[in-house]
């Protein structure tokens, strides 16, 4: 596996990755699946002042991706970040997610972040749109919850509520 950062010639590769999250799931509160161009902005911008990564396995096809981004506008927070993983569902449990988290941790250490924030869309029963999966990989990666929001995302004519992990580095 490679990791590497994303290029904008990745962002249909990206999209294919992302689309079923947004069309079948919770995970993501998107209800339709952005353009092309709009994701190309979303590399553009996330990208210029913090990592943006794929993964690729060893014939170049990307796996997943991770990437940082402004954890709020104001000064006193740059340093802080919001993370975000999305795997290939055929690669998922493989290790992919684990890498990426690494190789951004590092990086964003490097640029002086001191906090990393995830924010999780979250139902106690696990059903078809979501599943516990990412509480349970943030908190091997070292997240510990630090909030929960309730009924404040609304999918599928259902509200779920959200989950803010916070990892200090």
């Amino acid at each position: 596996m490679k990791i590497r950062k994303a290029r904008i010639e990745d962002s249909e590769a990206l999209l294919r990755i992302y689309g079923p999250y947004v069309k079948e799931t919770a995970i993501s509160f998107e209800y339709e699946v952005p353009s092309q161009e709009e994701f190309e902005e979303r590399i553009r911008t996330f990208g210029e002042k913090y990592p943006y990564l794929v993964a690729e396995d060893e014939k170049g096809n990307i796996m997943g991706y991770a990437y940082a981004h402004a954890f709020h506008p104001r000064p006193g927070y740059r340093f802080c970040v919001e993370t975000t993983v999305y795997i290939d569902r055929n690669c998922r449990r493989s290790g992919v997610g684990h890498r990426l988290y690494e190789v951004l941790e590092e990086a964003l250490r490097n640029q002086g972040i001191r906090n990393m924030y995830a924010c999780i869309a979250y139902e106690e029963q696990e059903d078809e749109y979501l599943t516990h999966d990412s509480i349970c990989f943030h908190e091997k990666m070292g997240f510990k919850e630090v909030a929960h929001l309730h009924k404040c995302g609304q999918k599928f004519d259902r509200w779920f509520d959200i989950v803010w992990m916070e990892k200090l580095l």
